[in-house]
């Protein structure tokens, strides 16, 4: 029986410059148009960032990727920086409702993302009733220094362990193959967020359910404790 809830945050919450952010940094490395919205999301998304910046440098074929892909991290959290200080953030409202209403039925909510600026950017977001999204999660497990990233289900675990409830009572909302194969490994069920299309790719890294809206997730349903989404 679910009860609790672990979101990572960009992509399932946020609309974040993540992907602006690596794409740019990649000017003088390798051609930037080469970085697509798919390889991000097969590459980069969810890996811890030093993880991330290799894997796209040999998923592009570029010599020398494991010299190079600090430099390249450092350059894209520089843009990152930049782009957040910029405005550049904004929340899903599916996501708002989504999250407002599952505190609304009692279950403890855990943000769990890769991102060290996860929790900067939930700060600058700000709820009708005047609560930051950062205050609406009882833990936020972001940021944190962890001996293996995504698909390992570390970061999970330990949001599961900090909301105080066991991985098999979590559902973990995400929208990259590598989350879910990470909430699937931690024991937890699996909600995956398919805003770019990419269904097939979640559900073959067997996500429970796919929507592509979570305003289409039965929250009567989830009161109950199971997973459901609205066929109509």
């Amino acid at each position: 029986m679910l009860t609790a809830a672990i979101f990572d945050v960009d992509g399932v919450l946020l609309a974040s410059p993540h992907e602006r952010a690596w794409r740019e940094a990649l000017v003088g490395i390798a051609e930037p148009d080469r970085f697509t919205t798919a390889m991000y999301q097969a590459h980069v998304a969810g890996k811890l960032r030093l993880d991330g910046a290799r894997s796209a440098l040999e998923a592009l074929g570029v010599r020398n990727a494991g010299r190079l892909a600090a430099i390249y991290a450092g350059r894209k959290q520089a843009r990152l920086e930049e782009l957040i200080r910029a405005g550049s953030v904004a929340a899903f409202p599916d996501a708002l409702r989504f999250v407002q209403a599952v505190a609304a039925i009692g279950w403890p909510l855990a943000a769990a993302s890769s991102s060290r600026n996860a929790t900067d950017m939930m700060r600058s977001i700000t709820l009708p009733t005047g609560q930051s999204l950062l205050d609406i999660f009882r833990v936020n497990v972001s940021g944190r220094d962890l001996k293996r990233g995504k698909p390992d289900p570390e970061l999970f675990l330990i949001a599961a362990a900090e909301l105080g409830v066991s991985p098999k009572q979590c559902l973990v909302a995400e929208d990259a193959p590598a989350g879910i194969e990470a909430a699937r490994a931690g024991g937890m069920s699996a909600l995956g967020v398919a805003r770019l299309g990419d269904a097939k790719q979640l559900l073959a890294a067997r996500a429970d359910l796919v929507i592509t809206s979570l305003d289409d997730v039965v929250i009567a349903d989830l009161a109950l404790g199971r997973l459901v989404g609205r066929t109509s």
